[in-house]
Parts: structure tokens; C-alpha cells; sequence
């Protein structure tokens, strides 16, 4: 059995700013809906260097200190796709939208308003949640089964 497999990593940020977090109305078919901006580490990048790049990409925020508050995984053809979870509310700049989509700040007790990507609830309870630090899912009988630790 081979301990090497071919991953894609990526990263995602909660920017906040009090009960308000700055969301991503995204526009990609892939993945579409209000979610947290992110994207992915190039070759050599640092995580943290990619995070920042990212959100400045698609936010305009220059963000500070950013937080690693957890990891999600899913398994793709040949590997597995790694996304590292960073919350942060320190930050200079003007928001600004980029072509993955729209930036609008929300009010945490909105969010059951907007049109969500898949499993954004549990995304975030992961970066909340001081006891989670992984969200995970596995493919069991072809289906997909959500685990949060």
C-alpha cells in the first residue's frame, strides 16, 4: 500500500467583523451559492501565503493573523481534494468582488436566508467550534457521508 497519494490543496477563509461574516455569492457551477472566499495554494506557496493571497484576490482585504482553525477532505479521482479552514477578523483594505462572485457582509442570523453551498453549516460549525478541527467526507456504498471530528 503506497502512503503517497495525489492531493489538491486549497484554502478557505471566515472573515468577520463581529456577528457579520463577509460571504462569497458564488457564481461556478461547481459549487455555487454563498460560501466563504478561498481558492487554491500554488506550487511552493506557504498555506498561509496562499490564504492571504486569496482573500486579497477575491476579497481586496489585506487579512492579518489568519487563524488555521480545521481541515476539509474529500476524496477525488486519484487522491483527495484538502481544503485548510481559516477564520480571521483582522484585516485592511476596501471589499471588492472578483469573477468567482459577489462579496456581501451577512449578518450570522441571516444566513438561513441565503441560498448556501452544500453543508455550509457544518463548514463553519468546524471553524466555530474550538472542539472540531475536521470535516470530512467518505464515499461508503457510493454514497457520500458527511463526519465531522
Amino acid at each position: 500500500m503506497s502512503r503517497t497519494e495525489n492531493v489538491e490543496l486549497t484554502v478557505l477563509c471566515l472573515i468577520y467583523q463581529g456577528d457579520k461574516y463577509l460571504l462569497q455569492d458564488r457564481v461556478g457551477e461547481d459549487w455555487k451559492g454563498y460560501t466563504l472566499p478561498g481558492g487554491h495554494i500554488e506550487s511552493g506557496e506557504s498555506i498561509v501565503d496562499a490564504v492571504i493571497r486569496e482573500m486579497k484576490e477575491e476579497t481586496g482585504l489585506t487579512i492579518k493573523n489568519p487563524k488555521l482553525c480545521g481541515v476539509k477532505q474529500f476524496p477525488i479521482k486519484g487522491g483527495r481534494y484538502i481544503v485548510f479552514l481559516f477564520k480571521t477578523d483582522e484585516y485592511d483594505g476596501d471589499v471588492i468582488s472578483s469573477k468567482e462572485g459577489e462579496m456581501h457582509w451577512v449578518k450570522r442570523e441571516d444566513l438561513s436566508k441565503l441560498d448556501l453551498v452544500n453543508n455550509f453549516s457544518e463548514l463553519l460549525k468546524v471553524i466555530l467550534d474550538d472542539k472540531l478541527t475536521e470535516f470530512q467526507y467518505v464515499v461508503q456504498n457510493d454514497e457520500w457521508k458527511l463526519i465531522l471530528k
